[in-house]
C-alpha cells in the first residue's frame, strides 16, 4: 500500500474512531495535528489535540501505544485502569501504558485541551472504546 493510502486510511480510522467516542460520550473531540514516519521502520509519531468543554469526558477506551501528554488547558481528571485517579492541570504532562483502559474527564469550570503523542505502528487505529 502506498504512503499516501496508509495515510489516508489510518486518517480515516482516527474519524471514525473519534466519531464513535464522541456520539458515546458527547463533548471529547480529537483532531490529529501531525502524522510522520519516525527512525524506526514501521512506527510513526501522531500528535493529537484532545478538546472537553466543562463536563466533558473521553469515555472508557485503550491506546495500542504509549500515551504521551501535556495539559494546554484546564484540569483533566485521568481515571487509569490500575492505578489512583490524578487531576493533571495545565502545565502537567503525564502518560498512559499501551493497552491500558483509561478515561479523562473535564470536571473543572473552563474547558480542557490536551496534547498528545503516540508513537505507533504505521496506519494503526489510535483508540479504540474499551469493551
Amino acid at each position: 500500500m502506498s504512503r499516501s493510502l496508509c495515510f489516508i486510511v489510518a486518517s480515516l480510522s482516527l474519524v471514525t474512531a473519534s466519531a464513535s467516542t464522541h456520539a458515546e460520550h458527547p463533548g471529547a473531540k480529537r483532531t490529529v495535528l501531525l502524522r510522520h514516519a519516525i527512525s524506526v521502520p514501521g512506527y510513526e509519531e501522531v500528535m493529537v489535540e484532545t478538546e472537553m468543554p466543562v463536563g466533558g469526558r473521553e469515555g472508557r477506551h485503550v491506546h495500542p501505544g504509549t500515551m504521551f501528554a501535556r495539559v494546554e488547558q484546564g484540569s483533566v481528571l485521568l481515571d487509569d485502569e490500575g492505578k489512583q485517579s490524578v487531576v493533571y492541570n495545565a502545565g502537567d504532562s503525564y502518560f498512559v501504558d499501551a493497552g491500558n483502559v483509561h478515561e479523562g474527564s473535564n470536571n473543572g469550570d473552563v474547558p480542557v485541551k490536551i496534547l498528545v503523542t503516540f508513537i505507533v505502528k504505521t496506519g494503526e487505529l489510535l483508540t479504540t472504546p474499551a469493551k
